[in-house]
Order: structure tokens, then C-alpha cells, then sequence
């Protein structure tokens, strides 16, 4: 597949360079030269340092950690490639930062998600291009394009030239919330369901309840959409090992890994963690075995050439 092309451009902020640059080999191409630097103040300074005049442009940024910086250097690409009469602009989000902020719970809470799509949309950004969002309805935030792609069938994928698949394996949900993707995974597998019935007294902060289903004598597959400080999955997969399941690895698209996430999988129960590239991994989380990355740039490459020819993006859901 080659898009070597003067009017489609892929560039990169510095949230995950790697990542761009193996979505640009997937399309045949190089990215764009650009550079995003600090002036002495921590000011984010911008230059796209070749044409973008009538190109479709595809700026490659998740909004990861540092979140601020890097949805911060994401916005004043945007605006730098819509003053230099760029025909579109594709935010590629593979990680959407603040998606948890998605709603209301108490009084006096903000909505940030809906605030960074307001920003991104102000900015100039004509589509948005992401995966597993924490909460699908956040692309009705947005009054432009939202392709949310799904990292389930990549994950599903390993599972399955493992041999992880049938009725000795059991795909289970962290929590309720989560039971529709678990079910998609099971489904992929060929195999059974089961819930953590789980409360959360505060935030980062699980305490496992019950276990619904059976997992006893069984190779047990947490997922999740992200796995952040760590609490929820490694508590789980103790409960599980407790409850009888003879192994438990657990999966996620976005590795956050805050702190303790690390020391906590590296600590616990749980024989593998297969996460996507949608974050890179701190030096720390690299060098932990059993944590194994699957690479999502053919899926998003596949998605930007889709959205580049004005074909159809949802046969990749």
C-alpha cells in the first residue's frame, strides 16, 4: 500500500513519534517535517517545515502523559496547519485524554471531555480519528466526524494464535460497566463470561465484591479499555486466583501505567498484560516481561487511508 502523495501529509507532535512513524511506513510514506520544541519558558513552539497548502493532514498525537502538553503542542498544530490553508485536518488521537471526565456525578463538576472536544474543534480540526474511547457517547460531543475504532480484534487476535480460546477460558469484566467489550472478546473466543461485581470508594480506589460466573480450573482474561493505576486488574486477578481460575492475564488498549501501576503488575497474580501502542511505555513498564505490546498502526493507517480516498471507515469497526 503506497500513498505517496503532495496533498495528503502525516506529521507528529511528541506524544508518540514511533507510533507515527510506523503508521507512515504502513502508508509508504515519510512523515511530514515539522518540529515541536519549548521556548525558555515551557511556551510550546510549532514549525511545519514544508507545504500544506489544499493537503490533507493527518497530525499524529494521543493525549497522553504529560496530558496538558501534549493536547496543549495537538492544538497549536492544528491551528498552525488551518492558517497554512491545509484542505482538512485529521486529529489521530489514538489515546482521547480527559475521557473519563465524560459526565456529571456531583455537583459543580466540570465535563471535560466535552471541553477538549469544544477546544480541538475551535482549533480547527475537521475530523477526529481515535480508538476505544472510555465512553462511546463522547464522540456526540463533537459537531464534526468522530471514527472510533475498535483495538478488540487485535487483542483477540494474539488470544487466538495462542490457543486461548474454547471452554477451558473464561473472558471476564473488572466491572459492569465494562460487560459489552468483554462479551465482544468472548465472542471472538468462542468462550463463557464473567463479571467482578466491584464498588469504588473513591477514585483509584477498587474493592472487589463478588465474582459472577464460573472460573474455576479456568485460564481467566481480564479486559479493560485502559489500565491506569493498576488497582482494579491486579485486584481482580487475585480474586479470580481465589476464586479458582488457574491462570489470569489481563488486557487493555491504552497502557496509562501510573504510578503504582508498575510495581503493582509486577507484584501480581496476573502471567501477562497484552496492551496496544496506542501509549508508549515508560522505560520502567518496557523492561517488566510480562507486559507484551501489539501494534495498532495498520489499523490506524488502514482508518487514514479509508478517510484519505473518502471510503467507507466503519468496516474497521
Amino acid at each position: 500500500m503506497s500513498l505517496v502523495h503532495k496533498k495528503m501529509k502525516i506529521f507528529t507532535g511528541n506524544a508518540n513519534p514511533e507510533l507515527a512513524r510506523e503508521i507512515a511506513q504502513n502508508l509508504g510514506m515519510s512523515l511530514g517535517q515539522s518540529n515541536v520544541s519549548r521556548f525558555k519558558d515551557e511556551e510550546i513552539s510549532v514549525d511545519i517545515n514544508e507545504t500544506v497548502r489544499g493537503a490533507d493532514v493527518f497530525l499524529v498525537q494521543p493525549t497522553s502523559r504529560p496530558v496538558n502538553d501534549h493536547l496543549m503542542e495537538l492544538l497549536i498544530m492544528i491551528d498552525a496547519c488551518k492558517r497554512a490553508s491545509a484542505k482538512s485536518i485529521t486529529a489521530v488521537m489514538p489515546y482521547y485524554g480527559y475521557a473519563r471526565q465524560d459526565r456529571k456525578t456531583k455537583p459543580r463538576e466540570p465535563i471535560a471531555a466535552k471541553l477538549v472536544a469544544n477546544l480541538l474543534t475551535a482549533a480547527g480540526a475537521s475530523r477526529i480519528l481515535t480508538m476505544d474511547l472510555h465512553a462511546g457517547q463522547i464522540q456526540g460531543f463533537f459537531d464534526i466526524p468522530v471514527d472510533n475504532l475498535k483495538g478488540l480484534p487485535i487483542l483477540a487476535n494474539y488470544f487466538i494464535k495462542k490457543g486461548y480460546n474454547g471452554e477451558d477460558i473464561v473472558v471476564v469484566s473488572p466491572d459492569v460497566g465494562g460487560v459489552t467489550r468483554a462479551r465482544e472478546l468472548a465472542q471472538h473466543l468462542g468462550t463463557n463470561l464473567a463479571i467482578i461485581d466491584k464498588r469504588r470508594p473513591k477514585a483509584n480506589v477498587a474493592e472487589i465484591m463478588n465474582i459472577i460466573g464460573d472460573v474455576e480450573g479456568k485460564t481467566a482474561i481480564m479486559v479493560d479499555d485502559l489500565i491506569d493505576t493498576a488497582g482494579t486488574i491486579t485486584q481482580g486477578a487475585k480474586a479470580l486466583r481465589e476464586a479458582g481460575a488457574k491462570d489470569v492475564m489481563a488486557c487493555c488498549s491504552h497502557a496509562v501505567f501510573s504510578k503504582p501501576a508498575v510495581e503493582r503488575l509486577a507484584e501480581s497474580v496476573l502471567s501477562e498484560v497484552i496492551v496496544t501502542n496506542s501509549i508508549p511505555l515508560s522505560e520502567e513498564a518496557a523492561q517488566l516481561d510480562k507486559i507484551k505490546v501489539l501494534s495498532i498502526a495498520s489499523l490506524l493507517a488502514e482508518a487514514i487511508r479509508r478517510i484519505y480516498e473518502e471510503l467507507s471507515v466503519s468496516v474497521l469497526f
